[in-house]
């Protein structure tokens, strides 16, 4: 199983995990986002570690490079000296650097084929993280409006209910206003009929209707007798003083002039 392969599985396995314990979909996408990244992590890591591994065969094989150099320096020296036999150790030696040196450039091509596999995945990932994340940002945008709609949705549903009662309370109220308007109304017309007199007084509707002729003649008699009293009255005064009119229009007059002159 590649790394790409073994990475997609663990974060498959991890979000279907919390998938089971949560509800809220902005955590689940918080916490793929955050596998995927530690698992781009760890592939940047395992470049890192297998580069320092080349780097370190490569800093060996350059020691040993020195060394076949010094060993064929010394199987010259032993030629010139007529050492044949030290001229021949130095080329045995020289030859088994050769050959590490051989098995050495062998590891380093198999370290930096792995290396320059890893850095085309690592690279492959980061863009799968990179478009995971911008999905993750509108999954999450998306899944807040619609909570947030589907919150003012069940406002709305309870407002209606609550809207609902309130109008029933008002047409409950309007029905009893309407009621008592209309029992203020009877008792508004029992009273001017007279309904409520019949109930409390002895009299029937013609003794009433005498009473209030009586009344009515008593009245128009004591009215007469002050319109005579008051005829006989000026009468006489206009016999006693003529002129009293005159006179007491000129003291009113003179009275006003003073009143304007205070004003003034």
């Amino acid at each position: 199983m590649g790394i790409l392969s073994r990475a997609s599985y663990v974060v498959r396995s991890k979000v279907n995990a919390l998938l089971n314990r949560t509800e809220d979909p902005s955590e689940t996408l918080d916490y793929s986002y955050e596998q995927l990244r530690d698992e781009l992590q760890d592939v940047k890591q395992g470049i890192a570690d297998l580069t320092t591994q080349k780097k370190r065969l490569e800093i060996q094989k350059r020691r040993l490079e020195e060394n076949v150099e010094k060993h064929n320096d010394q199987a010259r020296e032993a030629v010139k000296q007529d050492r044949e036999d030290l001229a021949r150790q130095a080329l045995e030696k020289k030859k088994q650097k050769m050959n590490q040196i051989e098995d050495l450039e062998g590891q380093i091509a198999d370290l930096q084929r792995q290396q320059d596999q890893l850095v085309e995945q690592k690279n492959e990932l980061q863009g799968q993280v990179e478009q995971f994340r911008t999905k993750k940002e509108t999954m999450k945008a998306r899944y807040e409006a619609a909570e947030a709609s589907a919150r003012v949705s069940e406002a709305m549903s309870g407002a209606g209910d609550e809207f609902e009662d309130v109008g029933r309370a008002i047409e409950r109220a309007q029905e009893q206003t309407e009621e008592m308007e209309a029992r203020s109304a009877a008792m508004d017309e029992l009273r001017d009929t007279g309904a409520f007199e019949d109930s409390i007084s002895d009299q029937d509707q013609l003794d009433r209707e005498l009473e209030e002729v009586r009344t009515s003649g008593e009245v128009d008699a004591e009215l007469e007798t002050l319109k005579a009293d008051v005829g006989e009255e000026s009468a006489a005064e206009e016999r006693t003083d003529p002129e009293g009119e005159d006179t007491d229009e000129r003291a009113v007059e003179e009275e006003l002039e003073t009143l304007k002159d205070q004003e003034s």
